[in-house]
């Protein structure tokens, strides 16, 4: 009787993206936190105002990041449907272009806030995305990562934008208006 041996998957790859990951997340809740607010960050090219802004842009970094998971389940044959795998990396980088202006608004015009429990969620969720996405991003190029650690990193991701997209958006088309 023979026996197969499986490789060993190790979690020490993961070591380094986690850690970098974890100290984005810091850096930017410091960072949020002891810089003082400006009140303006970005232009609004196109928008009435920065929270219009904010919240359509959001809103587009959310439906790009249901087109990820959609072509993650089709590259992991979940769907019996190919799409190609440009469509999951175009959509990422798209999805990750829209963030920057509104966090940098976030960051530098607000600052990290924590005086109503809505905009403190905000906050941190924020902070998390960044430093769960940089670690997908770090381990996404590394071999012998368990074979959770993209599913796993990338629905965090997912998950956080959502509630990012939940304390900010939603909460503004709900309390304002579908404005642009």
């Amino acid at each position: 009787m023979t026996t197969v041996h499986q490789p060993t998957r190790s979690l020490t790859p993961l070591l380094a993206p986690l850690l970098i990951g974890g100290l984005v997340v810091l850096a930017l809740g410091v960072y949020g936190r002891v810089h003082t607010p400006t009140g303006f960050a970005v232009g609004v090219a196109g928008f009435s105002a920065a929270l219009p802004m904010k919240a359509w842009l959001t809103t587009g970094a959310l439906l790009l990041a249901i087109v990820q998971v959609v072509s993650a389940l089709s590259m992991w044959d979940r769907l019996g449907v190919a799409i190609p795998p440009a469509v999951h990396r175009w959509s990422g980088r798209l999805a990750f272009l829209l963030t920057i202006p509104v966090a940098f608004h976030c960051l530098y015009a607000l600052g990290l806030q924590y005086d109503v429990p809505r905009v403190l969620a905000h906050s941190g969720l924020g902070c998390f995305f960044y430093g769960v996405f940089t670690a997908k991003m770090l381990a996404l190029p590394k071999r012998g990562t368990p074979g959770w650690t993209l599913p796993v990193l990338g629905g965090l991701t997912f998950t956080a934008l959502v509630g990012l997209w939940l304390t900010s958006s939603f909460w503004f088309f709900t309390a304002v208006g579908l404005k642009v």
